[in-house]
């Protein structure tokens, strides 16, 4: 009978630690308490309760979280109402003060983005709210992960999901950028018709000086051109001089060339030669001019 009574007890033992042992995941801890107080903090492996005083009094996980919070209604600096939604992105960092650091962790952490979302748009105007997102996305984290510190959460960045400010505002905002547009559109077109105006101005300017240059060369060329035929005549008149000379003509032949010389004068109309009535007189002025041109 005892040994009845044993093998009961043995296997009801067994059965109790086998129901008490636990595996604790990767990303995850258990808060033990023991007799209602807190006791330890599993962290990931195999572990043992002692059955009927030890409790499992939470399981948290340690992976990053992502809290999506509904748009909230706030007010700027200068009275514009208008809805933001924040996500917040955290961390579970000490599981103990998790669980007993305050009463439902996720609520007190969306009232708190929410509270602190009004202060940061307090403080704005609509201009500044639109246009300074990471700031409030800074100031905000900032806040957050100081005032969730005894939680035992970390806030690792906080993003401003959406603006909506009130119909009224966008329609003026449409209507701004519509004339900011315009006015840029504005501002191009007469840019394009300056640099046009200046690219003809150019254009004229060098067709100008091209003209000049060109009017110039043609210019030296036919002064050039004038020289060069003067002084071609100049030397074949020279030469035909030396030839003759040269030829040692007598003064036969120099009055033949004074009469055909003549004879080439008198063809021109309206011409009057006067001849002296002596043509020896004649012959006396050919030796003149042959003895000049020795």
């Amino acid at each position: 009978m005892m040994s009845y009574v044993l093998i009961g007890l043995c296997a009801v033992i067994a059965v109790l630690l086998v129901s008490n042992i636990r595996i604790v995941p990767q990303s995850e801890s258990f808060v033990i308490e023991r007799l209602g107080a807190y006791s330890k903090t599993w962290p990931v492996g195999i572990h043992v309760k002692l059955p009927f005083i030890d409790r499992i009094a939470n399981r948290v996980s340690l992976k990053e979280r992502v809290l999506d919070f509904d748009p909230q209604p706030v007010i700027t600096k200068d009275n514009v109402t208008m809805m933001i939604d924040t996500v917040v992105y955290f961390q579970i960092t000490d599981s103990k003060l998790y669980t007993y650091g305050v009463e439902n962790p996720m609520d007190a952490l969306e009232n708190l983005a929410a509270t602190t979302l009004r202060n940061i748009i307090g403080e704005l105007e609509l201009d500044e709210t639109l246009t300074s997102r990471d700031v409030i996305n800074n100031k905000m984290r900032g806040i957050l992960d100081e005032a969730t510190d005894p939680w035992g959460i970390k806030v690792n960045r906080v993003e401003v999901k959406n603006i909506i400010p009130p119909e009224a505002i966008k329609e003026a905002m449409e209507k701004q950028m519509r004339a900011e547009r315009e006015r840029r559109e504005a501002i191009l077109i007469a840019e394009g018709k300056k640099q046009s105006a200046i690219l003809v101005a150019e254009g004229q300017k060098q067709s100008a000086i091209l003209a000049a240059e060109a009017q110039k060369e043609a210019a030296i060329k036919k002064a050039e051109g004038e020289a060069a035929a003067i002084k071609t005549v100049q030397e074949a008149k020279a030469a035909g001089i030396r030839m003759v000379k040269e030829a040692g003509a007598d003064d036969a032949v120099i009055r033949l060339r004074s009469l055909e010389a003549l004879e080439k004068v008198a063809d021109g109309q309206s011409t009057k030669l006067i001849l002296p009535s002596d043509l020896s007189t004649l012959a006396g002025i050919v030796s003149t001019l042959k003895e000049a041109a020795k």
